[in-house]
């Protein structure tokens, strides 16, 4: 089984892996092409183009794979060395650019994508995260049958995993990226003995996880504890979610729904020491924030934080 793989973040170069040390044979990747990153803004390499390139697997980073588009000379590059490069399927696991009808019909088995959530529910670019914000209580990996829709392909397999009162975005990100590597390991088996049975998705339940902006990161603390407690948790990692304090945007990594009632005024700073953390007064409830970061700091314990930054009596906005 020969298996041309399409992905770029972490997410996918664990998937890679897996099907790497699994023994499959990779002749080709494909991955979004080098981006700035970091404080100089030096152009780094996708997690899956630094594994497939320690581990002597060709990569091709086109820009586009649209052959009608502003970039056609490229993508006809793409297209003709898919066409070239001898494989069974394409695996695709968070790889960032569309493919087109041309592309999904050139392996003989199509494309089979690595989904991070329970489809229909959160087709689309962020799952993981809109699972956390809208308080779901389990979340999954679906692998599926790409077709020309947005994750609306036939499901393959699917697994299920709870989603804890304390997950984060980065939490649930690790469990089912390695989920995702078991689970399209056990399915290239499956499809290598003609034993991979493909089920339509249901019409009903279908939600879609758009793009995080920057924007939605900051609180509004008019709202309930619950509704704050996993903003905070869901914009873990990215892009952090951020308070004002006298002006100053703070963010805030990680915090817990406390016993505590409020109703002094959302946003107040009820309480600020090394035992209680920081003690924010909701539109309902009250919000213990634990871990804290001021602009060109670090991320701080509270207890850390609190002392070059004192809050108490103070008031997030």
């Amino acid at each position: 089984m020969k298996i041309i793989f399409a992905g770029t973040p972490e997410f996918a170069a664990i998937a890679l892996h897996s099907l790497h040390e699994a023994g499959f044979d990779i002749p080709l990747v494909l991955t979004q092409p080098d981006r700035p990153a970091g404080r100089g803004m030096q152009l780094q390499a996708s997690p899956v183009k630094q594994f497939a390139l320690a581990h002597g697997i060709p990569v091709a980073q086109p820009i586009s794979l649209r052959l009608n588009g502003k970039y056609h000379d490229i993508a006809e590059e793409a297209h003709a060395l898919l066409h070239a490069t001898p494989h069974d399927v394409m695996v695709v696991a968070a790889y960032g650019l569309i493919l087109p009808r041309t592309i999904l019909d050139i392996p003989k088995y199509g494309c089979i994508n690595i989904h991070a959530s329970l489809l229909p529910r959160w087709r689309g670019a962020a799952p993981i995260h809109r699972a956390i914000e809208a308080g779901d209580a389990e979340s999954g990996v679906t692998i599926m049958q790409m077709e020309e829709g947005l994750d609306t392909g036939p499901m393959l397999q699917m697994e299920r995993v709870p989603i804890s009162a304390s997950d984060s975005t980065g939490s649930l990100h690790d469990k089912l990226a390695e989920l995702g590597g078991r689970m399209i390991v056990d399915a290239m088996r499956k499809l290598e003995a003609g034993d991979l049975a493909a089920t339509p998705q249901p019409e009903e339940g279908v939600t879609y996880a758009a793009k995080i902006a920057k924007e939605e990161a900051a609180l509004d603390f008019a709202q309930s504890v619950q509704v704050l407690d996993r903003k905070i948790r869901a914009f873990n990692p990215f892009p952090g979610a951020v308070a004002s304090f006298d002006g100053v945007p703070v963010k805030l990594w990680r915090a817990e729904v406390a016993s505590p009632t409020g109703g002094v005024a959302p946003g107040q700073v009820l309480a600020a020491s090394a035992q209680d953390g920081v003690l924010i007064d909701c539109g309902e409830g009250v919000l213990r924030v634990l871990e804290l970061q001021k602009p060109g700091g670090k991320r701080l314990l509270a207890a850390e934080f609190l002392k070059g930054f004192p809050l108490e009596g103070g008031r997030f906005n």
